[in-house]
């Protein structure tokens, strides 16, 4: 693939990331009540140097972009504090106080670029919240801007079916995706230019204290208007695009344009690589094109939930249709390659962008790159199944792995082959022959060295943040091990803001299927609060392994073991533990019952094995 630098305007983004400057967090280290670091951007200063050789010039580019920090003024009356966490905090000024959009990931963090915020604006009360989406960097640090107790009469806007994509994505599957975003987000390396130097979003993530407070006002179609505290706003939902939930809105007072995270200045992702949903990137070129003519002359910026805001409507236009032909494409392309017979890694290898879109800043892959989106959208259409039978039924990792390295002559041999493809610069099939021999024997250290080498190797010459990230902390792993570096995301704050049915869920999730096997039980709960008041009745049952539940309408046809009467707090305070008598819950049959479904939990392995068996 040619590759063809950037041309325009060079100076621009960095004109663009220092207007409006008021004033930064010094030092811009945020901490919580026991005196943890939680978010440290002041060790990003290295980037202020000259790009080494251990990364990548683009990359190192956007590193020094987003490294900048503190409150800056986008157009009269509206804010942004940048620096302070992955995303981006908006704040609008209204009749009374000031809205708040994307209260960061941690409360920590959210409550310190209030602060910074009041500090240069005044003591203004947050009098409405606004969610742009469903992921935990838009939402998490809420309580840090409506401490417990200041929520009440304070409407928080979100696009329909927020908070359900929002427990799917963070608790559900919680587990398994913050092991990745470790690896992702470079959690555990050194701030370094020979170690983690951003995301390419942002620079890094919080590791605060994590909230939710649901959402009071659903978003559900485009052109709804809202007043919050005097702030005229116009709404445009996106579902499906950069998440399953989220939404574009107008300030028309202010003539300024919030994109959420639809377009940003990086190629985004299509599937992300610690996993989610796979993105719609047909549908996300749409909603990007019916934002173009749907807001058309009635803004003079633009302004995302990350990085910096582009000025000027044309200039915002051109933007726009950038983004939107670079989603569009990247769909195409790849549809019309796979109906060639190309499989998604042949597709990765052979598509190629205009020259136009090469040429944008914008357009980089940072972020998400061209070869694991283009994997994406045929695992969107076709699967992990590429059609030959020969992988239909392969082996798994660890027999597949003993197998490639008695081929290759067994591991002396293969470990000989493998540096020799690491010298040719050959780094791709050096690091996947390493990796059998690695998973055929994890005790081989000589093999892990290796590896760990060519991870590094591979992470320099990457212009995408995350595989840098994904490769150099491989690499901390296989010389160190795993590090304990997992941010709760099913703490107390979140499990309150979930539903009754969501909660449920999250215990099915973790039963222990084969040990539950040949129990059989029903547990009735019936609420004395609630969304849908006294009285609801949800119905547990447990049955050939697996759990399942539903809300009565009627009274059951049949009765259950146990039937427990309690409110929303006394259900969490069973899960954590803690024993009906305890909770002064009233309890109808069999009280061991519940402990029997609870023992069937298992706790998920935060430190799984990635790079090793």
């Amino acid at each position: 693939m040619s590759e063809i630098q950037p041309s325009f305007e060079s100076a621009t983004d960095f004109e663009n990331a220092d207007r409006g400057f008021l004033g930064a967090l010094v030092p811009g280290v945020v901490k919580d009540d026991a005196g943890r670091v939680v978010w440290d951007n002041d060790v990003y200063a290295f980037l202020d140097a000259d790009c080494p050789d251990t990364a990548h010039p683009g990359l190192w580019r956007q590193g020094r972009l987003n490294s900048r920090q503190g409150l800056y003024e986008v157009t009269g009356g509206i804010y942004q504090v940048r620096g302070l966490d992955l995303s981006n905090m908006t704040l609008v000024e209204g009749e009374r106080g000031v809205v708040v959009i994307d209260p960061l990931i941690s409360v920590e963090t959210a409550a310190a670029a209030l602060a910074l915020y009041r500090e240069h604006r005044g003591d203004r009360p947050v009098t409405g919240v606004i969610y742009t989406h469903s992921h935990g960097d838009h939402f998490g640090g809420v309580r840090g801007v409506l401490p417990h107790g200041t929520e009440e009469g304070v409407p928080i806007l979100a696009p329909e079916g927020f908070l359900e994509h929002a427990v799917s994505e963070n608790v559900y599957a919680g587990n398994a995706m913050t092991r990745r975003a470790a690896f992702m987000y470079g959690a555990g390396l050194p701030q370094a230019p020979d170690g983690q130097i951003g995301v390419g979003l942002g620079q890094a993530t919080s590791t605060g204290t994590i909230s939710l407070i649901p959402p009071t006002v659903d978003i559900t179609r485009t052109g709804q208007e809202e007043t919050v505290d005097g702030v005229r706003i116009v709404f445009q939902p996106t579902p499906g695009t950069e998440a399953p939930a989220e939404m574009n809105f107008l300030f028309p007072d202010h003539r300024a344009l919030c994109l959420a995270e639809n377009a940003t200045h990086t190629l985004h992702n299509v599937l992300t690589l610690r996993g989610a949903v796979v993105r719609d990137s047909r549908i996300w070129a749409r909603y990007l094109d019916e934002a173009v003519e749907y807001f058309h002359g009635r803004y003079d910026v633009g302004f995302a939930s990350h990085h910096w805001p582009t000025w000027g409507h044309d200039n915002v236009v051109r933007f726009l249709e950038e983004q939107r032909d670079l989603y569009a494409y990247l769909h195409d392309q790849t549809l019309r390659l796979l109906n060639a017979g190309h499989t998604g890694t042949e597709i990765a290898e052979l598509i190629e962008l205009p020259p136009a879109l090469r040429r944008a800043w914008h357009a980089r892959g940072y972020y998400g790159s061209l070869s694991h989106n283009a994997k994406a959208v045929y695992q969107r259409y076709l699967g992990w199944y590429d059609g030959n039978p020969a992988h239909l039924w392969e082996l798994p990792p660890v027999e597949l792995a003993r197998r490639y390295v008695e081929v290759a002559g067994g591991p002396a041999d293969a470990l000989a082959r493998a540096r020799a493809y690491a010298e040719d610069g050959d780094l791709r099939f050096a690091a996947t022959l390493l990796n059998h021999v690695v998973f055929a024997d994890p005790e081989d250290r000589e093999a892990k060295e290796a590896l760990a080498g060519v991870y590094r190797r591979l992470g320099y010459g990457a212009e995408n943040a995350t595989w840098r990230n994904f490769y150099l902390r491989g690499a901390q792993e296989l010389r160190e091990g795993p590090t304990g570096d997992v941010v709760d995301t099913t703490n107390p704050e979140m499990a309150m803001a979930l539903t009754v049915p969501m909660l449920i869920d999250s215990i099915a999730i973790a039963i222990d299927g084969p040990r539950a096997w040949d129990d059989d039980l029903v547990i009735d709960l019936v609420l004395t609060d609630g969304p849908t008041g006294a009285g609801a009745r949800h119905r547990l049952t447990l049955h050939n392994g697996a759990l399942t539940h539903r809300e009565a309408v009627a009274p059951p046809r049949t009765p259950a073991g146990l039937t427990l009467t309690l409110a929303k707090a006394q259900l969490l305070g069973l899960l954590a533990g803690r024993t009906a008598d305890e909770l002064g819950v009233a309890a109808e049959g069999d009280p061991a019952l519940l402990a029997r479904l609870l023992a069937y939990r298992v706790k998920p392995d935060p430190g799984f094995p990635i790079v090793t068996p």
